[in-house]
Formats: structure tokens, sequence, C-alpha cells
């Protein structure tokens, strides 16, 4: 038995690396669109705006009556979706943009973002077209007819910066019908560092090996017992 309580409080023992910071401000837009500006143009007057999560209200502070539920895709973001995400509604829309930029050390970034169609939206005659570029790479690029509808997405990868410098985070929206699909987007994230590997199902060898000393234990109190 004493095999087994020392296994259990090495298991215990081990602590896992903090989670890196976040570099973008206000990337799950708990603040509304502070440190986001906005650009292009947008002739119906709908700019974009931070929602609230499960909120059946108009705009603009719900999705025209739908409850957008919380973002719930696997992200590798170190921020909580929290009560609110940025969302992109015009009908009538040139290169409308949220866009940020943040200076960078040389080094490798993990970056992201994730999305979701509304389902009102996505019923909406007229198309719109979306896309996100973090750093220079272009994550997403797409026609939302063509994505699914009332389920997050997350976007992800990872690039190397190479100089010291400003480098933009970007996302664009196009509409040019009445009524047309919308877009909600939330957990934007930049992070120094490699991304982390994948999670393989195969016990390590130190699992292996505690798991035999709590064999050789169990083997040691029946042999006592018997």
């Amino acid at each position: 038995m004493r095999n087994i309580l020392l296994a259990s409080a090495f298991c215990i023992g081990i602590s896992l690396p903090a989670a890196a910071a976040n570099l973008v401000t206000n990337g799950s837009f708990e603040s509304g669109l502070t440190g986001w500006a906005i650009g292009g143009v947008d002739t119906q007057g709908y700019p974009p705006v931070a929602i609230f999560y499960g909120a059946a209200s108009p705009y603009p502070n719900g999705a025209f009556g739908e409850a957008v539920p919380a973002n719930d895709a696997p992200t590798n973001s170190p921020d909580a979706p929290g009560a609110r995400a940025a969302y992109f509604v015009s009908d009538f829309t040139v290169n409308q943009s949220l866009k940020q930029t943040i200076f960078l050390n040389p080094g490798t970034y993990q970056i992201g973002f994730s999305a979701y169609a509304p389902a009102n939206g996505y019923a909406n005659a007229g198309d719109a077209t979306f896309s996100g570029t973090i750093l220079s790479l272009v994550l997403a690029n797409y026609a939302v007819s063509a994505g699914p509808v009332t389920t997050w997405r997350t976007f992800q990868g990872a690039t190397v910066i190479a100089a010291p410098g400003n480098y933009d985070i970007e996302f664009v929206f196009n509409t040019n019908l009445f009524p047309s699909k919308d877009v909600v987007i939330d957990q934007v994230y930049v992070i120094e560092g490699n991304p982390p590997p994948p999670v393989v199902d195969v016990p390590a060898p130190a699992a292996l090996a505690l798991f035999g000393m709590g064999l050789l234990g169990l083997s040691a109190v029946r042999r006592r017992a018997a």
C-alpha cells in the first residue's frame, strides 16, 4: 500500500507550465471593441459591435434576436470565451474590417481565432465573404454560405517573425445584398512559443513505471495478507 501512496503523491506533484499571455489587446472582446479599429465602407450604417452571448436581443447587443452560444470549439487561446464576441452584420459594406497592430520581437508565435455563422443571417439570400489574417498569415478566406451554420470553428496556425516591428491582425467582411449573411468572431490570439505537440493516447514510460510500482505494491500486500 505504501508504494501505491508514494506513486500517487509523485503524480500530484507534477506541475504544468503556465499559459502564455495573449499579445492581442481585448482578443475576446470583453471590453467591447477597445483596441480595435473599424475600417472599410458601410453604406447601411451597421458597424461591427461586441454582442453578448446568450442574449436574444436586437442589434447592437445581440444578433438580431438570436442567442449566440459561447465559443465551444477547441482553441489554443489563453483567454476564456467570456461574455461577448464581435459581430459583423451590415448588408452593404466594402472591406468592412476590424484591425489591430501589435509590436513583436523575433520568434515563433501561435495565432488563431474562432468564427460562427448565426442561423438567422445564414437564412438570408445575400452571401457574405469573410477573411481573417494574423501576422500576414491568412487563416480564413471564405464565403459564409460555404461553411457550417450555428457551429463554432477555430482557425489557427503558427508563424515565425524574423525582424522586430509592427504586425497586423485584420478581419475583413463584404456584403452587397439586403439581407445578407453574418459572422461572429471571438478569442483572437497571438502567443509566443511553439504549438504544443499533438496529444497521443499512449502511456508514457514514466506512467508505465508508476503503474508497475502500483502492481508490485498490490502483490506485496497480498503476499503479506496470505
